[in-house]
């Protein structure tokens, strides 16, 4: 049999019910090279879930050879065809498609970019970065994002963060907020100190929240007005930062 037939055969193969035989499917394709790799895309926009995430598998399996055609595979019409695409990328971790994901971000179709951001969390490359922090506007992936640039956690998320946090978009100043806690990096202090005057009350809160992470008890002379703040959640906030500082109030 030749690699042609054998390739048909395989395909077929991962259509059917039977999970184990499309498992040993998959396994087969992914020795197949770039051949099958090309077939394995055209099946990415199979109305079925289950063929879609089986196809997947099979190219992950194929490994480096997949990389080039899946990045072009980010560029298809099919929505579904660029989704797996992203998600293929993320899970072969190639330092080659980081370019392409960040471009993935601005993809009409949300299923894209939330595959393109975990795509990128699992590469793991700062160069997302700034794309990530233009993300935290976006609605749909906003949380991921953040999340994305905490475990990133270096210093061009810090600093990009930053800039997020005293930026104009409420959105992204509450996740700056709050992501710059969860990285932990005390250059983010006095930005933080400063957004406990923000006008939006999420991002008071967030600040709050991300100074008594940050355990610098200089914090607790800026923290201490909040526990006045027109907002019921501030103040409650407010108070559990000032005691996990061990601040107590000055007996009358």
């Amino acid at each position: 049999m030749g690699d042609s037939d054998r390739v048909e055969q395989l395909l077929a193969a991962l259509r059917d019910d039977n999970e184990g035989l499309r498992d040993h499917a998959a396994a087969g394709l992914g020795q197949m090279g770039e051949s099958a790799v090309i077939r394995l895309i055209e099946m990415f926009e199979d109305e079925d879930l289950v063929i879609r995430e089986a196809a997947t598998s099979a190219v992950v399996q194929a490994g480096e050879p997949a990389v080039n055609p899946l990045i072009e595979a980010l560029k298809a019409d099919e929505w579904a065809v660029r989704e797996q695409a992203a998600s293929a990328l993320g899970k072969l971790r190639d330092s080659r498609a980081v370019i392409p994901l960040i471009s993935a971000l601005k993809d009409k179709d949300g299923g894209v970019r939330t595959a393109a951001v975990w795509a990128l969390e699992r590469i793991g490359d700062p160069r997302a970065v700034p794309a990530l922090v233009d993300s935290l506007m976006d609605a749909l992936v906003c949380e991921d994002a953040a999340r994305v640039l905490k475990k990133i956690g270096d210093e061009r998320a810090t600093d990009a963060l930053i800039g997020g946090l005293r930026g104009s978009n409420w959105i992204v100043r509450r996740h700056a907020a709050e992501a710059l806690g969860k990285i932990g990096d005390g250059k983010a202090f006095d930005p933080l100190i400063e957004a406990l005057n923000d006008e939006d009350w999420l991002v008071r809160r967030n600040t709050a929240e991300s100074l008594a992470r940050l355990g610098d008890k200089r914090a607790i002379e800026s923290v201490v007005p909040l526990l006045e703040d027109e907002n019921e959640m501030v103040r409650d906030t407010a108070e559990g930062v000032l005691a996990s500082f061990g601040w107590k109030p000055a007996s009358s």
